[in-house]
């Protein structure tokens, strides 16, 4: 007998202990799950972000590292302003083809490297800043892509001597 009662008399105490740490306590462990679960989802969301927004450029990039227009109008809306430093005009996508390939053909391609996405806030107007390189000369890229019908494509292309 004394030992359910010492029993009993210890579950009721660790109840009471439990009771009133959750009453003092409960809030505040709960607030604490619930921000480490925000800040676990907006990490998740922000790297998601840039995973999709390299991806887009992926293609893009890979053309430019080859130097080939070809490869790099398939990107192309049907009508893109190209500057190329500082000559800054509108082109169809056949005309832009030609265009680029000429660019291409005398600023021949040593590397090309994206260094920055990101996006509009609304996320319709993505960009990317690389750098192309062709052998002493450098330039600096900006590339900007707007989603049309589904598909990313490239509206403006800059590039910029350094």
């Amino acid at each position: 007998m004394t030992v359910l009662s010492v029993c009993g008399i210890k579950k009721k105490g660790q109840i009471i202990i439990q009771t009133l740490l959750w009453h003092n306590f409960g809030p505040l462990v709960y607030l604490m799950k619930m921000r480490t679960i925000c800040i676990v989802g907006f990490l998740s969301v922000l790297s998601f972000s840039g995973w999709a927004q390299a991806e887009v450029f992926d293609p893009v990039k890979d053309a430019l590292r080859e130097g080939s227009a070809k490869e790099l109008v398939k990107y192309l809306n049907q009508s893109v302003d190209i500057n190329l430093d500082g000559n800054f005009n509108t082109y169809s996508k056949a005309q832009a083809e030609f265009v680029l390939r000429d660019f291409f053909r005398k600023h021949r391609v040593t590397d090309f490297n994206i260094v920055h996405t990101g996006s509009s806030k609304d996320g319709a107007l993505q960009f990317a800043i690389g750098r192309y390189m062709s052998n002493a000369e450098h330039y600096n890229v900006l590339i900007r892509v707007k989603k049309v019908e589904s598909v990313n494509l490239i509206h403006e292309i800059n590039f910029v001597k350094e």
